[in-house]
């Protein structure tokens, strides 16, 4: 009896080895069914990524980088406001396109005309101009466009001029204002007429924000004021130099100039800079 139970046992034992070992086949024949699936996928995710790039204008990307701290790229130098690299191997030669007095009449359309063709760009937001329903709504467009609200002040005034009580008022009221509109604080802050104050320099340190001036603009001279002498200005200017910080305005004739000058840019061989990329120290916590 022991023993007919002995050879059962063993060929239980020898059945279930056997169909082990036809599951493990199984299993490797999926595996290596799998990895040549990836493998060729991979190949094909390969090439398509190298036609993509080589088809890639030379404007960075538009879109939040997923680690930003990692991938800043550029600082705003305090004194020029020359956007510079941070390191050697980053590419020197950026322009950083910015509008101020937004959004009045046309930073709307101005946004547009720059999302078409992928370039990105900094709207200096004046308060006074987000307190309507209408204002705040022509901001939201331009922030679900993808582009960067910047701090203009409330009502644009000398800040050199007014109380250390008022200049608080005038960047913290905007800050609130794009605040409730986006969802989102301001990175950066341009002061009005490029005069900045101690007590300006202290909010932006307890904000957590960049102040920047520019580099050139020329957009409110009389000899500017039409889309063909503002666009050749801009770009035959001494002035253009690698991480060149372009000041215009919510104009007309800017309006009207705005693709003329970025795709002119490009030509020239710059990188429109994605304000992403630009370290602030808000990001950075």
């Amino acid at each position: 009896m022991k023993t007919i139970l002995l050879g059962v046992s063993l060929m239980s034992a020898l059945i279930l080895s056997g169909c082990q070992t036809a599951d493990t086949a199984a299993e490797s024949s999926a595996t290596s069914s799998n990895t040549s699936e990836s493998q060729s996928s991979s190949t094909e995710e390969s090439s398509t990524s190298e036609e993509s790039s080589e088809a890639q204008s030379s404007i960075e990307s538009m879109e939040e980088p997923a680690d930003t701290q990692e991938a800043f790229r550029y600082h705003i130098n305090p004194t020029t406001s020359v956007v510079e690299p941070i390191d050697e191997a980053v590419d020197p030669k950026v322009a950083l396109l910015t509008f101020d007095d937004s959004p009045d009449q046309h930073a709307v359309e101005i946004a547009e005309q720059l999302k078409a063709i992928n370039a990105p760009a900094i709207f200096f937001v004046n308060g006074m101009y987000i307190e309507s329903d209408e204002g705040k709504a022509k901001l939201k467009q331009i922030y679900d466009m993808g582009f960067e609200i910047g701090n203009h002040t409330q009502t644009h005034p000398n800040l050199s001029t007014i109380s250390p009580e008022k200049q608080r008022e005038e960047i913290l009221q905007t800050n609130q204002l794009i605040y409730e509109v986006t969802g989102e604080k301001p990175h950066f802050f341009r002061a009005p007429h490029g005069v900045t104050t101690e007590t300006s320099d202290a909010v932006m340190a307890e904000e957590g924000m960049v102040s920047m001036n520019w580099t050139y603009g020329y957009d409110w001279e009389a000899d500017y004021q039409t889309s063909e002498s503002l666009s050749d200005i801009m770009l035959n200017t001494e002035y253009l130099n690698n991480g060149a910080n372009l000041l215009m305005h919510d104009r007309s004739w800017t309006n009207e100039a705005v693709v003329s000058i970025a795709e002119g840019l490009i030509e020239k061989g710059f990188t429109l800079v994605d304000p992403n990329l630009i370290e602030s120290p808000e990001r950075e916590e």
